[in-house]
This record gives C-alpha cells, structure tokens and sequence, in this order.
C-alpha cells in the first residue's frame, strides 16, 4: 500500500483545475464541489432574494446576489453581477439566464472558525455580462488557490523548534529558582 502524499494529492487538484476552463459548460451546480471551481456554467435566477456589496480589493466592491432558483428548495444560487467603486451603489438586477465561471463565494468565518467547521465553502457564479451600472467581473483563476503545504510545513517546525526552546528556558528558571540561597 502506497503512503498517501498530500503534495501530489494538492498537485493533481490543482492540475484538474487548470484543465476546468477548457471543459464544456455545466449547469451550475446544487451542492458544493470543490473540483468544479474555474469551469464555465450557466444557471437562471427566478427572483434576486438579496443582493449586497463586498470588498473586492483593487477593483472596489463586487455585487453579490442570492437567487431563487427553479426548485422550492435548496440553497439556491450565488451571482457575482459585476463590481464598482461606489460603496452606496443599489444596483438593479431583476434576474434571469447567467453564464459565466465557477469561484468560492465570499466566506464570513473566521480563520479559526473554518479550521473547526468542515463545511464547505458556497459556490458562486462571476457572470460574464454585468448588470447595468457595474463593470465586468475578473475571471476567477488558479492563481487564487494556495499550493503551500511546504510553507505550512516549515511553519508548524518553528513553532515546534520555539515551544522547545520556551520549554528548556522554563526548565532552567525553575532549576535556578529551586537552588537553595547562600547568605
């Protein structure tokens, strides 16, 4: 039985999603799957539930809509309709087809929170047409997927190496502090 390596496991991800965007276009799927981030997908939004703006960096605020879809239940689908420098900006959007790339949705937890909490990251849909007002979207790429499982190695070491050398340096002070005085 072969030992598992995670590198090679992270480098085969990380080669699939760099063939994602030559496959064929998919309806936007219903539960998250990591291994369709970057491909191309269409989906139709019934109604706009929600829309709100988050950062996007450089590029200002992206507008971010929750759609009803087709089904009564479900979690229905994030859109990403375009982005703006207006942090007041009420874009109108009233839904329909959209076609674009597959990308994370913006993730409200903590850090340490999504260490304990396995549950899947939200799809999102980056559209290729924005809506009125908005400038286009960024295409989603790999460049946004971390390959740093020798960086987290390394640093878990130093943390390891630092907690030992905190541990010989309370040992020495309690040795110090447990010698008897001379007067």
């Amino acid at each position: 039985m072969a030992a598992f390596d995670p590198q090679a496991a992270k480098e085969a991800a990380l080669a699939q999603l760099a063939a994602n965007p030559a496959l064929p276009e998919i309806a936007f799927p219903r539960l998250p799957d990591d291994k369709l981030l970057f491909r191309r997908a269409h989906g139709f939004c019934v109604e706009p539930v929600s829309g709100k703006l988050t950062g996007a960096g450089n590029a200002g605020f992206r507008y971010i809509v929750e759609c009803r879809t087709g089904g009564a239940e479900g979690p229905g689908m994030l859109v990403q309709l375009g982005t703006t420098r207006d942090p007041m900006a009420k874009p109108v959007w009233k839904g329909g087809e959209v076609r674009g790339t597959i990308s994370h949705a913006p993730d409200g937890r903590s850090m340490l929170a999504s260490l304990f909490d396995r549950t899947p990251k939200r799809l999102l849909l980056v559209a290729d047409t924005p809506a009125t007002g908005l400038a286009p979207n960024g295409t989603p790429d790999l460049s946004s997927v971390p390959n740093n499982h020798l960086a987290y190695g390394v640093q878990w070491f130093l943390f390891a190496l630092v907690a030992s050398v905190i541990y010989v340096l309370a040992l020495r002070w309690r040795g110090r502090k447990a010698l008897p005085s001379s007067q």
